[in-house]
Formats: structure tokens, sequence, C-alpha cells
């Protein structure tokens, strides 16, 4: 007979599931934020007559798509004193 692999509910409580990151999560989050606040850059770079404005954007988007990343992968704290 063939043995069975136990399943997640199977397996007991003993062991903490680590959290599975999917890579694409992270290629989205940095490609949307340099997408997005580059383009709010560019926007303001055309009204404003700057040039700089659209290099800012593009820095804060790749800053808070590398924050939601950590975000959303991090470890979940673990409480200790139960």
């Amino acid at each position: 007979m063939a043995q069975q692999k136990p399943t997640s509910a199977d397996a007991g409580d003993s062991i903490p599931q680590q959290p599975q990151g999917d890579p694409w999560h992270a290629f989205g989050y940095l490609s949307a934020g340099v997408f997005v606040y580059g383009l709010i850059g560019w926007g303001l770079d055309r009204w404003l007559g700057t040039t700089f404005l659209v290099a800012i954007g593009i820095l804060v988007g790749a800053g808070f798509g590398i924050y939601m990343t950590w975000a959303r992968f991090r470890q979940p704290p673990t409480d200790q004193n139960l």
C-alpha cells in the first residue's frame, strides 16, 4: 500500500506554516509603484515646468514598492507568552 502524505490539517499545530511568497506579487508592487509615481512626477513636471520630479517620483514609487513587498512577506510576530 502507498503511504499518503499528511495534509496541513493533519500535520498539527506544532509546525508553523511559512508564508509562501509569490515573486510576481513583489514584481507587481515594484513595477506599479514606479509606474504610478513616475507618472505623477511626469505630470507635475509638465504642469510646473520642471525636469526633476519624474526622477523623484520613480524613486519614491520604488521605495513604496519595496515597503509593500516587505510588509506583505515579513514573518508575523510570534507571541511566546502564551
